[in-house]
């Protein structure tokens, strides 16, 4: 059983990434009839571009759903990891492969959205109150300036800060925790990168905005 145990995380993380690659943007708009929102506005398949097509139930379903994707897989190790030898690395793990998940997705040829609904679930399940901090943070820059992809790039770039403030002191950190979020915040960075060039050009457009499909 004992040497069982090392191949746990690593099929944790497999299943997170099975569990991640489930886009909930393309199953809710077909179940309710709605376009595919990889044909329209920005193209990616998340919460944002759906709410583009007019149907905020839709939008809100994937927002949801897209969070709690990412934070199921992290919850059960954290509720059934421990005998097994999986703590918080191995949730930190969990949480990253659902996210790559989201953005990679086995099922829908690798192409996927910009995961800021699934890196909240993760936060969330890893600590509510980071979650929480980071989910404040997105929903002030969004309020006051109306784009979701400077909201989005803003609390990536404030997560890895609030995880070592939130925590007091950095020396007790826990390692793996801090290099997940990290990576998990470069690649949110990264993913916006188009968004980057249209927010400087002033062609980004604002949360609400409907689009042609």
């Amino acid at each position: 059983m004992e040497s069982m145990q090392s191949y746990f995380p690593i099929l944790a993380a497999i299943a997170g990434y099975l569990i991640g690659s489930l886009s909930f943007a393309v199953i809710v708009s077909r179940t309710m009839g709605l376009n595919d929102p990889r044909t329209f506005g920005s193209k990616n398949p998340g919460a944002t571009n759906v709410l583009r097509s007019g149907n905020k139930s839709a939008a809100i379903a994937t927002l949801l759903l897209d969070a709690a994707k990412s934070w199921l897989p992290v919850m059960l190790v954290k509720w059934y990891g421990k005998p097994y030898g999986m703590e918080d690395g191995t949730m930190a793990m969990v949480g990253l492969a659902a996210f790559v998940g989201h953005l990679y997705p086995l099922f829908f040829g690798f192409v996927g959205g910009k995961g800021v609904a699934t890196a909240f679930g993760v936060l969330l399940g890893l600590q509510p109150i980071l979650g929480l901090a980071t989910g404040a943070t997105w929903l002030i820059v969004a309020y006051f300036f109306r784009y979701s992809s400077l909201a989005s790039l803003t609390a990536a770039v404030f997560v890895p800060v609030y995880y070592i403030f939130g925590d007091g002191v950095a020396w007790y950190l826990n390692k793996g925790v801090l290099l997940a979020l990290s990576v998990m915040s470069l690649l949110l960075i990264y993913r916006h990168v188009e968004n980057i060039s249209r927010l400087i050009k002033g062609t980004e457009s604002r949360i609400g905005k409907k689009s042609k499909a």
